[in-house]
């Protein structure tokens, strides 16, 4: 097995290096990549937690009621108009 000394099991101390530098460069990969899972979950969580205490929700929900209620009072306005002209119609034709 040319000039390198035997290491166990029939393998060269090249070999084991590499190895050992292939399980050293995946650890790294991987506490690489668990680390930015947890920063962006960090960063998530701050964004929501933002995004509650911010006051654009309350906002937007003040909004849908007022136009809620505005759509409801026109509906009745305009279902009340249409009664009356209805009950005008049928006494001028009577």
């Amino acid at each position: 097995m040319g000039n390198s000394p035997a290491a166990p099991h029939g393998r060269t101390a090249l070999q084991d290096e590499m190895n050992l530098a292939l399980v050293h460069d995946r650890q790294h990969i991987k506490s690489f990549w668990e680390s930015k899972i947890n920063s962006e979950c960090r960063d998530v969580e701050k964004e929501q937690q933002r995004m509650n205490k911010s006051a654009l929700r309350k906002l937007r929900q003040e909004w849908l009621v007022r136009l809620e209620s505005r759509t409801k009072h026109l509906k009745n306005l305009n279902e009340n108009f249409l009664t009356r002209m209805t009950t005008e119609k049928t006494a001028n034709h009577q």
